[in-house]
């Protein structure tokens, strides 16, 4: 299959100032001590210009289990909000461990008649990867509401929090390619080289997940794309086992540069005489496989997420630390027919 014959990602139109976004429980509860929080990230998407409204699930204290709701609930949350004309943007508030139990009960021709941003990272990057195998919908791989925009980004620097604002409010409104990202000093080359190929990725764990189920993206997806990937909490010892599950699937021969995120938590790895650093883990698994790879990116559970669009083509030059988006993750209001 060539790069010519994948399907072209479906945009979401772009978001005008005074546009509704939705905060939604897709997954994990919100607990009464974050609440500060989620009131912070409402102000944070004020100021960037948007209308915010929270979801009814997305009520501090409760909870069904480690989930918000039962799945089915939050289905029916979700598809009630991708039915809804005036919802323009869903913006997850928290991670979790409840995506794969909805699944098929997705309403994806809402999605098609009517595609809207669906903001956020960890759990919901399933989210993201089923829906871009399902409809192509671009997923907005980007911090979510509570712990990001109400806790990581309030942890940044004044600088830092303008730069990120700008950044996320021209993915979400902006029709032009946002172009390279903001590197930091964290950005490691790994492996040199350079390529261009459309984003596919998020938590690593759930990649593999994914492709184990009914939802899986075809394997040719990964036919020249730049695969993203992070990993939060476990072993280094997982994350070894995680790339050879992709190794065995054939996913390593396809793609065509690999960025990876700020591992979080992950015990075991940087131990002197005992663990390898992860980027001894992602070389040995690749062996002898010559792909740009770059990382320590920032993006994941470490703190505040560079956005990394699901379907949309990047230029990444390992060698020189840049990655950069060739198209926008929005389309202009004239090209949407319904719900536009």
């Amino acid at each position: 299959m060539t790069l010519a014959a994948l399907p072209q990602p479906l945009r979401p139109r772009a978001l005008r100032p005074g546009d509704l976004v939705v905060i939604a429980s897709l997954s994990g509860p919100l607990h009464a001590v974050h609440e500060p929080d989620l009131e912070q990230a409402v102000v944070v998407l004020e100021r960037m210009g948007f209308r915010v409204r929270r979801a009814p699930l997305l009520e501090a204290g409760r909870h069904r289990w480690w989930s918000a709701a039962r799945p089915a609930e939050i289905a029916e949350e979700l598809n009630a909000l991708l039915r809804d004309p005036e919802v323009r943007a869903i913006f997850a508030h928290d991670g979790g461990q409840t995506a794969l139990g909805y699944l098929d009960l997705i309403d994806f021709e809402a999605i098609t008649a009517d595609p809207k941003p669906i903001l956020g990272f960890s759990d919901i990057s399933l989210l993201h990867l089923v829906l871009y195998a399902r409809t192509g919908l671009v997923g907005f791989h980007t911090d979510l509401a509570t712990p990001g925009l109400g806790g990581h980004w309030q942890r940044a620097t004044t600088a830092r929090q303008a730069e990120l604002e700008k950044l996320y409010t021209t993915l979400l409104t902006g029709t032009e390619p946002i172009g390279a990202l903001p590197a930091t000093p964290t950005w490691e080359c790994w492996r040199a080289g350079r390529t261009e190929g459309h984003l596919i990725g998020g938590v690593i764990n759930r990649i593999v997940l994914n492709q184990a189920t009914p939802y899986a993206l075809p394997l040719e997806r990964f036919d020249g794309a730049v695969l993203f990937w992070e990993e939060a909490g476990g072993q280094a010892s997982y994350v070894w086992n995680y790339l050879q599950v992709l190794r065995h699937a054939g996913i390593l021969d396809r793609i065509a540069g690999m960025v990876v995120g700020i591992p979080e938590a992950i015990d075991g790895l940087d131990s002197p005489d005992v663990s390898p650093t992860l980027q001894e883990i992602v070389l040995d698994v690749l062996g002898d496989r010559d792909i740009p790879v770059l990382g320590n990116v920032e993006f994941g559970h470490a703190g505040p997420n560079l956005p990394m669009p699901v379907g949309i083509r990047v230029a990444l030059d390992a060698q020189q630390r840049t990655l950069s988006l060739l198209e926008p993750a929005v389309r202009p209001l004239t090209l949407i027919g319904p719900g536009g």
